[in-house]
């Protein structure tokens, strides 16, 4: 009998942010890479882009790797975000379920990622520069068509097919902040039958987004899509009141 190795499991993880602040990112426990292709791939089929973004990598990248170090057979952990998207850190301690593990900042390589250089590409990838609310998990599975599910409308900035567009109004990053997104990760993950994108907003340097919504207090969870519009406010961890509101089952 052997003994089951501790949690986190281990796994490989990266995360493509664009300049806008869509994310897309997959969890690789057989560690096999090539993912950073896979994602840009993705994000070219999804954003309807003329050829896969390469040049967001490394510089709108961040990695994580939980290994198991064979002397001491203890769980080591290793993130690395490059400095354009450590703003995301709460978001990447959220899908990876690092809790409160502080990043390390990957050193900016002045070659590959001259601000200068990349900013030349917006006028031929322009909707990597927009804000289409956008966290996709891509999966091994998932490397054929089946994220073109995920495709926008351009007009209406939602997807074609059924799925779930979601806000979470916070104020401010702290660790019950992280707690509450990590939670709501995690049921969202476990509990909806259809792919969603989640943006987290923080009344605190958007107000003018809260009012928009119409949120007076925090945290509330907005679902924009499907319509009608609904909200829930203060307690997120009720599983069922959550999915009630979502107008979602169990799986």
């Amino acid at each position: 009998m052997t003994d089951k190795l501790p949690t986190p499991q281990l796994f490989k993880g990266i995360a493509l942010f664009t300049p806008g602040g869509d994310l897309i990112y997959c969890i690789d426990p057989s560690k096999q890479g090539r993912w950073h292709l896979h994602l840009c791939g993705a994000l070219q089929q999804i954003l309807d882009l003329p050829e896969p973004p390469h040049f967001l990598v490394p510089c709108y990248t961040a990695t994580i790797d939980h290994w198991l170090n064979p002397r001491t057979q203890q769980v080591k952990t290793f993130a690395e975000a490059y400095p354009a998207v450590m703003r995301h850190q709460s978001v990447l301690r959220a899908i990876f379920g690092t809790g409160e593990l502080v990043w390390q900042t990957a050193p900016w390589q002045e070659d590959l990622c001259d601000r200068m250089v990349l900013g030349t590409y917006r006028s031929s990838f322009p909707q990597l520069w927009e804000d289409h609310d956008l966290i996709v998990r891509l999966d091994r599975a998932d490397i054929a068509p089946q994220y073109q599910q995920h495709k926008l409308n351009p007009q209406q900035g939602i997807p074609h097919t059924q799925g779930y567009v979601l806000r979470l109004f916070v104020a401010g990053h702290s660790v019950a902040t992280e707690r509450i997104l990590q939670n709501l990760h995690e049921l969202l993950e476990r509990s909806l039958k259809y792919p969603y994108t989640l943006k987290v907003i923080d009344v605190l340097t958007h107000p003018e987004q809260a009012e928009i919504d119409q949120v007076s207090a925090t945290p509330t969870l907005v679902k924009v899509w499907p319509h009608p519009i609904r909200r829930i406010v203060g307690d997120l961890d009720n599983v069922d009141k959550l999915l009630q509101t979502l107008g979602a089952k169990e799986i």
